[in-house]
Formats: C-alpha cells, sequence, structure tokens
C-alpha cells in the first residue's frame, strides 16, 4: 500500500525546456544585479560558497556571477546557485513574467491521489523556495496546496545517493517500502530503490533521459495506480 509519493519536478512533472529555457533564463539575467543588490543579506551566502566550491576565495561579485552562469549553462546541481536562483525567480513569478509549467495529466492525477489521502511531496534540485513558487504559480492554478512538504539539495542531500532517500523517509515518518517515487533520470531511480522505496520511471516525448532496465517506466500519471 502506498502512502506517500514523491515527485522529482524536470521532466517528471514539468518539460525540462520550461524549467531551463523559463527560470535558467530568468536567472541568468538578473543574477550580477541581485548579487549586487542583497550584500549584507542572501547574497553574502551564495558568494561565500560559491567561492569556496570554485576554490576562487577571492572572487568578486561580478566573477561569481560568471562562475554562477557558468554552472546554469552546465546544469551544475551546486547548491548556492539554486539558493539564488530561488531568491531571483521569486520577483518573476510573483510578477507574472514566469509561470509553472505541468503535463496535461499531472494536475488532475495529483489532485485524485492526494482527495484518497495519499500524501505527496516534491524532491527537486532545484531550491525549496523554486519548487513552491512552480506549484504555486502553476498555469493550471494553485497545485502547492496539495504538497505536505518539499526536499531540495540542502535539506535531503544529492539525488542519486541513497542515503538522501533514507532521510527523507525519516523526515515524513513513512516506511521506505510505502513510499512511491516518480522521476526521469535512472540514477535516482537506483538511488530510491536502494534505500528501500518502489519507484516508476516517468519517460515523456522530447524529454532528455532514456528508460533503463529493470525499472518500469510509464509515459503518463494516468498509469500510476497506487
Amino acid at each position: 500500500m502506498i502512502e506517500a509519493i514523491v515527485l522529482d519536478i524536470e521532466g517528471t512533472t514539468s518539460p525540462t525546456g520550461a524549467v531551463r529555457e523559463d527560470l535558467y533564463g530568468y536567472t541568468r539575467q538578473h543574477l550580477p544585479r541581485w548579487l549586487a543588490g542583497n550584500r549584507g543579506g542572501p547574497a553574502d551566502a551564495v558568494i561565500d560558497e560559491t567561492r569556496e566550491l570554485a576554490g576562487r576565495p577571492d572572487a568578486d561579485p561580478d566573477e561569481i556571477a560568471e562562475i554562477l552562469r557558468g554552472w546554469l549553462d552546465s546544469d551544475v546541481k551546486a547548491a548556492p546557485l539554486k539558493a539564488a536562483q530561488g531568491h531571483i525567480c521569486a520577483q518573476g513569478f510573483r510578477s507574472g513574467e514566469l509561470h509553472g509549467e505541468f503535463f496535461d495529466d499531472v494536475p488532475p492525477a495529483l489532485r485524485a491521489w492526494q482527495a484518497r489521502g495519499i500524501a505527496l511531496y516534491v524532491y527537486s534540485s532545484g531550491s525549496v523556495r523554486n519548487q513552491q513558487d512552480w506549484f504555486t504559480y502553476a498555469r493550471a492554478g494553485n497545485l502547492a496546496t496539495l504538497i505536505s512538504g518539499w526536499f531540495d539539495l540542502a535539506t535531503a542531500g544529492g539525488k542519486r545517493e541513497a542515503g538522501s532517500y533514507d532521510k527523507i523517509a525519516g523526515a515524513i515518518g513513512v516506511p521506505a517500502s510505502r513510499i512511491l517515487f516518480l522521476s526521469d533520470h535512472p540514477d535516482e531511480l537506483d538511488a530510491a530503490v536502494a534505500a528501500g522505496w518502489q519507484a516508476l520511471g516517468v519517460t515523456r516525448p522530447g524529454e532528455p533521459n532514456d528508460p533503463r532496465s529493470p525499472h518500469r517506466w510509464i509515459e503518463s500519471f494516468t498509469e500510476v495506480e497506487p
């Protein structure tokens, strides 16, 4: 019996292109101004962590912006980048410049599962703030009210590490065997299964990750039978 479903976002609930073109593009455009305007606030931690990860202890804000933009272009899942992106894109969502984009089958499935008493969670490399905004400002209406909890790299750890899934299971208080993970990435499915979770791969036309055994793969959330 499934008690909780944990959702990946990019390629699973939402088109990869929407995430990378909209969120990444907005972040890239506003990054230098945000770093300059938020010294003494949230930008300080981003700058310090970026200097440490990049091995550039004396990097000034302009160099930090270039490092972060390079990570964006390479899709590096770095915590300071995701933190900055969360802050920057928050304004875009609230101004109406950004919206959460979801595959058509996703909103009705989430509503049906939640109505059946299944707890829904999100685990994404994007910051919790970005996750919440993506669901709150969805074109399909506010979907954040359906979600019981949010996990990212800072709160749970890397998505290809079994220990991250152990941590999430402990946080939500559900036995591992009663948690279902939906993701388009085979390595993430491997890690979830190693932690004792159930897992389904999600493969959609035009998305970059290919199915890989031994996992079962679906093309729509309508195929999920929790």
